[in-house]
Formats: C-alpha cells, structure tokens, sequence
C-alpha cells in the first residue's frame, strides 16, 4: 500500500467519524470503531487488535492523568462543604453595589469557585443553584441571569485547575504545570471583560439588574472569613506548581486534603455526620461518574489518533497548511473560526481530542507556541459551551433552573430559549478575549516563563 493510498484511509476514516457524530453516535464510540476499522484496514487484524486492547491500559496508567480526578473531587467537595453559597455571598456584599452587582457578583464567585474545579458544567450547576433565586427576587432579567451562569460556568475550563487543560496537555504532551499557570491571567481578563459588560449593559438599560446596597463595611469584611478557605486552596495549587514545590498530581491531593477537612470541619461542627455521610458519597460518585466519561473518551480518541499517525494525516495537514500562501495569523484565525463551527456541533472535550492530532502539528509547524494555543483552543472550546444547538451549560442551567422554586413555592424556571438568548453578549465578550490573546500573547506566556 502506498503512502498515498494511506492518506486516502486516512481522509475516509476523518470523513467517517464526523457522519457517526453527525447521526448522534457517542464521540468515543465513533472514535474508537473509525480508529479500530482504520488501523485494520491499513495494518491488519493484528495490530488492530493489539492496539485497542493495550490503549485503555497504557493511556490510564500515565501519571499526568492522575490529577483530573481530584481536581473533579475538590470541586465537588467544596460544593457540598458549603463554599460556594459563602463564596456568593461574599462577593454580593463587596461588588453588589455597582450596576448589575448580582450578576457581577456571580461572576466573581464562578471564577472563585473555578479556581477550586475542574468542570464547567458543575460551575454552571452549583451557581445556578446558588444565584437564581437571588438574581429573579431581585427582578433581574431572566436572559440576564441565565445567561452570566452560563458564562461563568465556562470560566472553568479556563482558569486552572482545568480538566480540559490537563487532556489538552495529555494530547500532545506538554507540561501540565506550565499550561495550569498559563491558564491563570486569560482567565482574569475574561472576568474581568465579562464584569466591564454587564456594568455597562445595567448601566444603559437600569431594568436588566439594579445595584444591591445596604451593606456596611463590617458585614463586608464580616463575609470574608466565609471565602477564605477557597482562597486557601487556591493559593495552595498555584503556589506548588508555580514553586515547582510539588507536581500537579501533588498539588491536586494537597487541595484536595485540605477541602477534605474543611467538609469534615463542617459535618462536626454541624453535627450532621449522617447527613454530611451521604453528601461525600454523593460527591464521590459524582466525581467517579465525570473521571470515568473523561477516561472513556481519551481511550475512544487515542485509538483514532493512533490510526491517524498510521495514515500519515497530520504530517501531511501540517505540510499543506505550511505552503499556502497566507499570512499565519490569518491561518490560525480560520482554525478558530472552523473551531467556533465544530463546537456548534459537538462538546468542548470532544472536539479538541478529536482535532488536535491533525491540527496541532500544523499549528506549530506555523510558529506558534504550544502553551499559548492550548490557551486559545480551550478559549474556544468555553464558546462552544455556550452556543446552540449543543451549548452544554445553556441545558444544564435551564434543567436546574426547572428544578427551583421561590420561597412562596413558585417556578423558577427559565426556558431553554432565554438561556440561548442570554448567552448572546457573552458570546461577544469571550470573542473580544480571544482577540486580546491573539494581540498580547505575553498575557498567556509569561506566568510560565517566570516559573520556578
């Protein structure tokens, strides 16, 4: 078989795989029956058969992949020790009384509460819990609220610790520490642009959210010592691995300790043993569920991607990108926006283990350094959670939302259609925080480039 046939295989077997996803097919089952035909047409039966069956194995039992578990469990745990409502509650005293201070406040309380977790979707399912009730007692516009928990839901993937960071870094094998760290600033100026929106959002049109007033400066600092404890795990992390003082893995089981004993700390204190029993369980189970769905697509895709390294794909992507006559800004601009498309389609992890074989070694075949596109790509791997038809955290706060009601029994519900619409200046907003990291690639690459 010639090298050109190969490519051909190649090209079908991409062809394949994006019309299983299209007919509804699970992204690892696609993967992994398209990688398993691939490799059997172009290497036999026995190699086919020998790499699917030491894949689950070999991709599981790497030490990189050992912190996304407890990074999923210290945001779980920190949930249910009752951090996030504090969290919340912190932020409403101290920023409440700008314009639109309930959804600012969510802001700064989703980002608090991403330092401490790796999931999106959970953000988004903690705040809409958290901040719904707050936000529509105070007449707060349902798109508005709905969707700033949305957004801020995607503040996770972001701001480290990241799960979507850590796969990032599994794929195409960079430091997992520097990519953490890297994640850091981006994240700031997302909030930062998500807050500046909805100040001068409330500001123009006063009836989407009023200023919460009322606080004094002692119930002010009166709330912080409620918040200190994310602000004790975060600093725990980040000064590990920016210290090189312990390894990702190291610095996950250190926060994960730590918000251990605060919930332990909480169950005493409340003498709800019984009750503080079944939450950790839950928390557990919840977190075994995400660890084992993460793990499950990572097998599927690495059995694809080694079916596309078989082929020749990548290599010849990255060549044919490196001679088209473009400017490379341009390039990396049309694989954003080609990104932007797929992720209308399908979910942020998927997408990026399924295009980063092909796509990364064009990327840095262009230039471009590794840590500063993983930051970009997981950029838009946020808008993607955020965007019919598959917006994942637009579902997840509308199916929460249906679940709540008001404290004289009414719904809180908030039809999936406002979400969608909500979501539509945060669009713009994470828009204009790729452009800032595509103009100032400094933001992303000197935090790691200081590391110890």
């Amino acid at each position: 078989m010639t090298g050109v046939d190969e490519l051909w295989i190649g090209i079908g077997g991409v062809v394949l795989l994006i019309a299983l996803v299209a007919i509804g097919v699970r992204v690892y089952v696609a993967a992994a029956l398209t990688g398993f035909l691939g490799l059997l047409a172009l290497k036999g039966w026995n190699v086919a058969a020998a790499v699917a069956g030491t894949i689950p194995h070999s991709k599981t039992v790497t030490y990189p992949l050992s912190v996304l578990p407890l990074f999923i469990l210290i945001g779980f745990l920190a949930f249910h020790a009752g951090l996030t409502t504090k969290l919340f509650e912190a932020a409403r005293r101290w920023v409440g009384w700008v314009p639109g201070g309930l959804a600012v406040s969510t802001v700064f309380a989703s980002a608090g509460f991403a330092a401490v977790s790796g999931a999106s979707t959970a953000t988004a399912a903690v705040f809409s819990r958290v901040a719904i009730p707050d936000m529509l007692k105070a007449r707060y516009g349902k798109r508005l609220t709905a969707g700033v928990i949305a957004a801020g839901g995607t503040l996770a993937s972001l701001i480290p610790p990241s799960a979507i960071l850590v796969i990032y870094a599994i794929i195409v094998e960079e430091s997992v520490g520097k990519l953490l760290l890297a994640g850091l600033l981006p994240g700031v100026v997302s909030v930062l642009i998500y807050a500046g929106l909805i100040v001068g959002m409330c500001t123009f049109r006063p009836d989407l959210g009023k200023p919460i007033h009322g606080f004094s400066w002692r119930q002010r600092f009166a709330s912080l010592p409620g918040a200190l404890p994310i602000f004790l795990v975060v600093g725990i992390i980040f000064g590990a691995l920016y210290s090189g003082a312990a390894t990702p893995t190291e610095a996950g089981a250190l926060g994960a300790m730590v918000v251990f004993a605060l919930y332990a700390y909480r169950a005493w204190r409340e003498r709800a043993a019984a009750l503080m029993g079944k939450r950790l369980y839950e928390a557990l189970m919840e977190t075994a569920k995400l660890t084992v769905m993460i793990f499950t697509l990572i097998w599927g895709v690495f059995l694809f991607v080694r079916f596309l390294g078989f082929a020749g794909l990548p290599e010849a992507f990255a060549d044919w990108v490196v001679t088209l006559d473009m400017p490379p800004l341009l390039i990396i601009i049309c694989i954003l926006l080609a990104y932007a498309v797929l992720g209308m389609f399908m979910d942020a992890i998927g997408m990026l283990v399924l295009t980063l074989p092909v796509v990364y070694p064009a990327v840095i075949a262009l230039g471009y350094d590794p840590i500063w596109f993983g930051i970009v790509v997981v950029k838009m791997a946020e808008i993607c959670l955020i965007t019919p038809p598959i917006g994942l955290n637009c579902f997840v706060v509308a199916g929460v939302a249906r679940e709540l009601r008001a404290e004289d029994g009414g719904s809180l519900a908030i039809p999936l259609q406002d979400v969608f619409r909500g979501i539509g200046p945060f669009f713009v907003a994470d828009v204009l925080t790729v452009a800032v990291l595509l103009a100032f690639p400094g933001i992303v690459l000197w935090l790691p480039q200081t590391m110890g």
